[in-house]
């Protein structure tokens, strides 16, 4: 079996704390590890890590890289979609890699997951897992269904009829993020949550393109090399639309587990614990008087007074203050700040580089100022600044800095002066992270002043 885990998504729904630098995949929030960290270790006890392929882009490729050293999956395949296509067009990509990289026979099962997922039975997950195996070999898609305990308008759905093989039901309809009122007729009449995880053999998938999405069939025919120099060409379309509600081909494991889709700030207020009053708090937060609310606070202290059936989430730049069951609204609101060109919607004040990370500390005419964090044995690249110098000042670990022609160490409470239009670079030769305060000074002060000469990570 190969693992495809879906790490490409943009998490617009956790807005503020996840954006399109930094999705919500990545994030730590009611957990120690991150989503995606917590998706690589539900499968390393059922397979090696070298049969995982994590499926994303360019973006995140060093956020991938450094969940995958840390949670010990760093055999793990990394493929990177040349843009965004939806889940359909990823997987297609996948299943060709896995025919043309690993060479997989006809009969090799696929079990595709999104990264953004809570189990806490682990256990009963690898149960399902086997099963879902053994049946995907009957030339079957085989999907997980998890049974509501409400009637969520944020979830697809699934009317099963009757037993097939072992647990699995035969799957009559699929239908997506229905009305509040269609949502309640499911439950009541029996229908599954689609979790959204897949497994079927590559064979099966691509009987299924055929049929179902000839154009698609058609491009997956040439071999891997072809699909990434031609992957703009493919349609921008889900898995669940593109095959899952055409074929007649698809078979239902209900899936008993405690399982929750962390895609909505109610998901995050259903995971947290509660105090007696029903609220749910995560961060430096104090409620007073407060009913069935969430709070989250990152960076201050966040207060309540009378709150009812609220979300609040404080990041340094943003704060949401939504009603709870309405947070699918939340990606509107990221449309619209699109819309209206707010840097908010994509970047946060800390933003992640292959080396390491920075935050903005504060900002004015003429100035800026960082806090630069740089992971052991990384450097950034040998760059320069047309309109800006920057004074650097160490307050943890040591630094090695270039500076035109001369290099030196620098250690906790010294500074370096960079000049403007003088080539530098800082790296970090120790055991512990770098920290720093950057102070820049200049007329322009954007990140698109950095003229790159050398860079390991390819970025010249």
């Amino acid at each position: 079996m190969k693992i495809v885990i879906l790490a490409g998504g943009g998490g617009t729904r956790l807005f503020p704390l996840s954006r399109t630098c930094y999705p919500k995949q990545f994030i730590k929030i009611a957990e120690d590890k991150s989503l995606f960290c917590k998706t690589i270790e539900r499968f390393l006890g059922f397979i090696d890590s070298s049969n995982i392929i994590v499926v994303t882009n360019q973006e995140y490729l060093y956020h991938v890289k450094a969940e995958l050293e840390l949670c010990g999956a760093k055999d793990a395949h990394i493929l990177l979609e040349p843009c965004r296509r939806n889940t359909a067009p990823a997987i297609t990509l996948a299943a060709r890699y896995c025919i043309d990289k690993l060479k997989v026979e006809d009969d090799e099962v696929l079990l595709v997951t999104p990264s953004d997922h809570v189990i806490k039975q682990q256990e009963l997950f690898l149960v399902a897992l086997k099963e879902a195996s053994e049946i995907a070999k009957q030339k079957k898609i085989v999907t997980f269904g998890i049974k509501p305990d409400e009637p969520k308008t944020g979830y697809g759905y699934i009317q099963t009829g009757e037993p097939i093989f072992h647990s699995a039901l035969t799957a009559l309809s699929f239908t997506e993020k229905p009305d509040k009122t269609k949502a309640e007729e499911y439950v009541k009449s029996g229908y599954f949550w689609n979790s959204g995880m897949f497994a079927f053999t590559v064979e099966c998938f691509y009987d299924e393109l055929k049929m179902h999405q000839p154009d698609l069939f058609a491009l997956m025919e040439n071999d891997f090399e072809h699909l990434i120099t031609e992957f703009k060409q493919f349609p921008n379309i889900s898995i669940d639309y593109a095959i899952a509600e055409k074929s007649k081909n698809v078979v239902t494991i209900p899936f008993m587990a405690d399982w929750k889709d962390i895609g909505s700030w109610d998901a995050i207020y259903d995971l947290i614990d509660k105090d007696d009053q029903g609220n749910a708090v995560h961060g430096d937060c104090v409620a007073l008087d407060c009913h069935n609310t969430l709070l989250v606070g990152n960076n201050r202290l966040v207060t309540g007074i009378g709150l009812d059936d609220l979300i609040v989430v404080e990041t340094t730049d943003v704060i949401l203050v939504a009603k709870k069951n309405e947070s699918e609204k939340i990606k509107q609101l990221v449309t619209e700040l699109n819309r209206q060109e707010r840097s908010e919607a994509c970047e946060n004040t800390t933003m992640y580089r292959p080396w390491g990370s920075y935050t903005v500390l504060g900002e004015g005419p003429g100035y800026k100022m960082k806090k630069i964090t740089v992971t052991p044995g990384q450097r950034l690249s040998l760059q320069m600044h047309y309109h800006r110098s920057e004074h650097w000042i160490v307050i943890k670990g040591t630094a090695k800095v270039t500076i035109g022609e001369n290099e030196k160490m620098v250690h906790e409470n010294e500074s370096v002066f960079v000049p403007q239009s003088t080539k530098h670079r800082l790296e970090n030769p120790g055991r512990i992270p770098l920290e720093i305060i950057e102070v820049q000074n200049g007329s322009y002060l954007e990140e698109d002043d950095i003229v790159r000469f050398d860079d390991v990570y390819g970025r010249s």
